[in-house]
């Protein structure tokens, strides 16, 4: 249990014993005066005392007048107790909403009306000014002890709370993923739970399995991937990390219901980029779909290639070659000498003589529309 520190007990205890006792007759009127002015300067604490919030305030400005008087001349003055309430304090200031900024405000605005009523109430005591200074050190070494163990209490409440968020939210993205898909009605039902906008439209983000899994504001993450309404503008917040050859893919932006065939298109990216047939480190699926249709079934697109240059096994693998990249310069160019010469750095009538060959290798597939993409679809893959 943290407890306060020695440097704020020390002051405490170097103070006469018998100041406590003087001073405790103005303990309920200097919390009065301590509550007023926090409300008064503090807006976030501008409001009726009622319930939780008029409960801790009041029961804090309380308790830390209670314990700076107790610790007088008392080196020995117990902490537990008051270090459990203040993290508590840290931790109805977060679930209420108000900010680690305006809650140590209010201390140190308290601070300054506490000690302008003791340093008052001091002088009609007839307590020695070295005595009076004395105090006002203990005060504000207590102020900044006190802000230190409210702010852990903050800090820990939202810790269980991004905790309990990302549950809520790995939930979320569980559903809308699931195979067969979840009811809607569950969907809209965790979102709300889970304190996220359904989006009409998102885009699912796969990361290679080497890439740790960053934070993505505005999205929901689970491991390794991103669903995400504003694919572009996460991958940017996230360029930072990616320093991988390969980090990640994108898949199309499609309705929520379609997520799952959006991801399943994005892991298909990673996967062919790892092989090198997409360049990475970062892949969009919307620029390369024919590439993505192509290798759906690898079987399927395996038995393609071997049928369609089933002509060129003949060959020797030099001749192979040649003869496959002048056909595929062929397809991409329309027929055109000069260009296919220029793409292969051959002299054209070095292409003339290979199209013949091909020519008499493929005869009329290379003009029949179909038979010439299945071509082009093997020989790219090959």
């Amino acid at each position: 249990m943290t407890a306060v520190r020695n440097d704020a007990n020390q002051l405490w205890a170097r103070l006469p014993s018998h100041l406590g006792a003087r001073f405790r007759p103005y303990a309920g009127r200097l919390a009065r005066e301590v509550v007023h002015e926090i409300q008064r300067s503090v807006p976030a604490y501008a409001r009726p005392l009622r319930g939780k919030f008029g409960q801790v305030l009041v029961g804090g400005v309380e308790r830390a007048i209670v314990h700076c008087f107790d610790s007088v001349g008392n080196p020995q003055v117990s902490s537990q107790e008051w270090t459990a309430w203040f993290r508590y304090v840290g931790r109805v200031e977060f679930t209420e909403g108000r900010t680690t900024e305006s809650m140590q405000t209010a201390v140190r605005v308290g601070a300054r009306a506490a000690w302008r009523n003791l340093s008052k109430a001091g002088r009609e005591l007839g307590i020695p000014p070295e005595v009076l200074l004395l105090t006002a050190e203990a005060i504000f070494a207590y102020v900044d002890e006190l802000c230190r163990v409210a702010v852990e209490g903050y800090a820990d409440a939202q810790r269980r709370a991004e905790a309990g968020d990302g549950r809520q939210r790995a939930e979320l993205l569980r559903l809308i993923l699931a195979d067969p898909p979840s009811p809607t009605e569950s969907i809209e039902a965790q979102a709300i739970a889970a304190d996220w906008p359904l989006p009409a439209q998102a885009a699912m983000i796969a990361l290679a399995d080497d890439t740790p899994a960053p934070h993505a504001p505005d999205c929901l993450t689970d491991g390794g991937c991103i669903l995400a309404a504003d694919p572009d503008r996460t991958v940017r917040l996230l360029a930072r990390s990616l320093t991988l050859p390969l980090a990640l893919a994108i898949g199309p932006t499609v309705p929520l219901s379609q997520a799952r065939q959006s991801l399943k298109l994005a892991r298909r990216a990673v996967a062919l980029a790892k092989r090198g047939v997409i360049d990475g480190p970062i892949v969009r699926c919307d620029d390369h779909l024919l590439t993505l249709l192509c290798h759906a079934d690898e079987f399927l697109l395996d038995e393609l290639g071997r049928r369609s240059l089933a002509p060129f096994d003949d060959l020797t693998a030099k001749q192979r070659e040649r003869l496959k990249a002048t056909l595929l310069a062929w397809l991409d160019t329309r027929g055109g000498v000069n260009d296919i010469a220029a793409r292969l750095s051959v002299h054209p009538q070095t292409v003339r003589y290979r199209m013949h060959q091909i020519d008499q290798l493929v005869g009329d597939r290379i003009h029949d529309p179909v038979r010439r993409l299945e071509l082009e679809i093997a020989l790219r893959h090959r």
